[in-house]
């Protein structure tokens, strides 16, 4: 007997089982380490909140479209960069390896879900008023340029709120990477790497079968 469930359902029960995990390292282990994994999923969902809107903005006002998909854009990166949260499986705890391997992992895939579907419902969005070159080629830069987020955060240490509280700060960071690249080949090289990763994981998701927008 086949079982359907919705995204939304799927997605509570990610949020579910890495909770549990989170309070079993907390009381079983007295690990308190990755209660950080909570807030970068909280920042992940904020754009696949913001996304949810866009079906009803298509026949809104074009500087509306462009308020929220902008303010998207700002924070999809978030979604993105849990992915790089693997790193903190080299932290020496008295927790066993595996458990926190699952727990990362766990967090990984579901900040990479909601990326994805986030995305999607852009990519349908955007299809609505470009024909598929162009789309298809926006989809790659909004991947380059999150991707560079990605590297921005990690790396550097900036985030989304940055862009208030530190502008100027935030700007030259950008702004040396971009007009002397050759000084920061390590900075495009990992920025291209995580595109084709990011890239090539939408794409899979996206080419099965029955996965559209309506199912998100």
């Amino acid at each position: 007997m086949k079982t359907n469930l919705s995204f939304s359902k799927i997605l509570m029960g990610f949020f579910a089982f890495i909770a549990g995990m989170i309070l079993v390292r907390h009381i079983h282990f007295n690990g308190h380490a990755f209660v950080f994994i909570i807030w970068n999923l909280f920042l992940a969902w904020i754009p696949f909140a913001i996304s949810a809107s866009f079906k009803k903005l298509e026949t809104g006002a074009i500087w509306k479209q462009l308020t929220v998909f902008f303010i998207w854009l700002l924070f999809f990166p978030n979604a993105l960069y849990i992915v790089t949260d693997l790193i903190h499986l080299e932290m020496e705890t008295v927790v066993p390896k595996w458990f926190d391997a699952v727990l990362l992992f766990s967090s990984c895939i579901t900040g990479l879900l909601m990326a994805f579907v986030s995305l999607l419902r852009v990519e349908h969005f955007l299809s609505k008023r470009f024909d598929n070159t162009r789309v298809h080629a926006l989809m790659v830069i909004i991947l380059f340029a999150s991707s560079f987020g990605v590297y921005l955060g990690r790396f550097l240490r900036w985030n989304s709120w940055d862009v208030i509280n530190h502008p100027m700060g935030l700007m030259f960071s950008i702004g040396q990477r971009v007009i002397f690249p050759l000084d920061h080949l390590q900075t495009w090289g990992i920025t291209v790497m995580l595109t084709v990763l990011f890239y090539l994981l939408y794409q899979a998701v996206k080419c099965q079968d029955g996965f559209k927008p309506s199912d998100t």
